[in-house]
């Protein structure tokens, strides 16, 4: 029997004792068992190690912003494919399977999204989940799932952005002539913790590098940060105004980010 592609998980962490714990359980139960976890640690000073040492993954400590983080898991890693997600992930029990029978299928495919729900308490946070089910087949969304040896053609990670810095590798392997855009069933399952002012403080600190990435990456760059673009993918869908508490959630929080995000970018490039 023909041995089985080994797919490398790399993690970014930071701080992340309340949720690391969650993620690498998923992983360890699913279905596809090939695979090895490379969590990237950005010195954390809480139980963040403690924890993931008692699933037995590798752990490299780097001061390293996300981009970075994951390009260095990339670079030690073993695997034939690699699949990028963050430390307050689950995933699904199909999610690398999936992946991998699309990959068996079509030599073009050179990146696979995911589909993400957004899971909490709070209403923000079902604001964010009612949000991200309108950008299937969107330029919103972005590969996580790559054929390793293509990475490497493409450079990795943008290091220098934190602005969409998720969407800089696929691009890049898009530009290569491969197909970055064919997407899975299964989902992650994103624990997200959106309380106001943190999350507009992070809109604000992405903003910084937004010039840059719109300077390099200019492909998608209508489509993803378009405010006109962003509201007509809600406003143009009759299912948007079947929760109007929710919606009307939505519109409040895209406006508070793009004001947020717009602020960092002015700071960051006043004479522009």
């Amino acid at each position: 029997m023909k041995k089985k592609k080994m797919v490398s998980i790399v993690i970014p962490t930071y701080n992340s004792e309340k949720t690391i714990g969650k993620c690498l359980k998923s992983i360890k139960n699913l279905s596809y068992k090939n695979i090895e976890i490379i969590i990237v640690d950005n010195f954390s000073i809480d139980e963040t190690q403690r924890i993931a040492k008692i699933f037995g993954v590798r752990i490299i400590e780097s001061k390293a912003e996300r981009a970075k983080a994951r390009n260095i898991g990339i670079k030690i890693s073993k695997g034939d494919f690699i699949l990028s997600i963050d430390s307050d992930m689950e995933l699904s029990k199909n999610v690398i399977k999936e992946c991998i029978n699309i990959f068996h299928e079509d030599m073009k495919v050179g990146g696979i999204v995911i589909p993400e729900r957004s899971i909490g308490e709070n209403f923000w946070v079902k604001v964010r989940d009612f949000e991200r089910s309108f950008y299937a087949d969107t330029a919103i969304e972005s590969a996580r799932f790559f054929r390793k040896d293509l990475i490497e053609i493409a450079g990795g990670y943008e290091e220098n952005l934190v602005f969409f810095e998720e969407s800089t590798l696929p691009q890049k392997i898009e530009r290569l002539g491969f197909d970055v855009k064919k997407r899975i069933k299964a989902e992650i399952l994103h624990h997200e913790n959106v309380l106001l002012s943190k999350w507009m403080k992070k809109k604000y600190y992405y903003g910084k590098t937004a010039y840059q990435y719109k300077k390099n990456f200019s492909k998608y760059t209508f489509q993803q940060t378009s405010f006109f673009y962003r509201f007509s993918i809600f406003l143009l869908d009759k299912r948007f105004y079947s929760k109007p508490l929710i919606a009307l959630g939505v519109i409040s929080l895209k406006f508070f980010e793009y004001f947020a995000a717009g602020i960092g970018y002015i700071s960051t490039n006043k004479n522009i």
